[in-house]
């Protein structure tokens, strides 16, 4: 586990320092991204692994196998659902999760806040943005976005609403994904001129994560760029 465990800080040591140097291009600060391990293809010594190694938010999107690796682990990190969700399974995800990044739609939002009230918690969720139009991805569609988050403000008080994420469409040029975040940037600026006290941008993996940054990224979701060198 050692090696496994030097390989691992050198990896979170590269991909903080193209954070930091996409953030510094942007004119940002490095410490205003958070980088968040997705560990969905990794058990819970790697998960553990990674935490110690520095990463303080780890990222899942399947709750069958979140919830052993998260039983097993001894660390405890911030915890982000970031796959799709079903209504049926949202008392689960809220009894293990800290952060939802997908709510894609109201009925998504109404199930949450009612467990949330059960659960005596609030819980801080993005509103997911199908920005790329693609029919393989969910979200709200942008025109929709304005009336969709008066909706959840007004009728679910105990989901507080981060900000907004999007995933780009699949490129070997990560060039191609600006045109995605610039315009869920200017999504996030109009609900802010809204009324809406939203500030958080999660967009960006492994593939795109610097493009996402220099376009405003607050949250990034990192899988392959942290475990190069491990075997799956």
């Amino acid at each position: 586990m050692s090696d496994v465990a030097s390989i691992l800080r050198t990896n979170v040591s590269r991909v903080r320092e193209r954070v930091a140097a996409a953030a510094h291009r942007s004119g940002r600060d490095p410490g205003d991204v958070v980088l968040i391990a997705v560990t969905k293809y990794h058990g819970a010594e790697i998960a553990d692994a990674i935490v110690q190694a520095g990463v303080h938010d780890i990222g899942e999107n399947r709750l069958q196998v979140a919830k052993p690796k998260f039983a097993s682990m001894t660390t405890k990190p911030t915890r982000h659902f970031i796959g799709p969700l079903q209504t049926n399974k949202v008392k689960q995800v809220l009894e293990l999760f800290d952060v939802v990044h997908s709510v894609d739609r109201i009925e998504l939002a109404l199930e949450i806040n009612k467990r949330a009230a059960q659960l005596g918690r609030n819980v801080p969720c993005f509103a997911q943005v199908n920005v790329s139009g693609e029919a393989s991805k969910g979200g709200f569609e942008p025109n929709d976005l304005p009336g969709a988050l008066e909706e959840i403000a007004a009728q679910c008080p105990n989901i507080v609403v981060r900000g907004l994420m999007t995933m780009a469409p699949e490129s070997a040029n990560p060039d191609n994904a600006r045109p995605h975040f610039a315009r869920l940037r200017q999504l996030l600026e109009q609900a802010r001129k809204a009324g809406h006290d939203i500030c958080s941008l999660s967009m960006g993996m492994s593939g795109d994560f610097e493009v996402a940054i220099e376009e405003g990224a607050t949250h990034v979701r990192i899988g392959s760029a942290l475990y190069e060198g491990l075997e799956a």
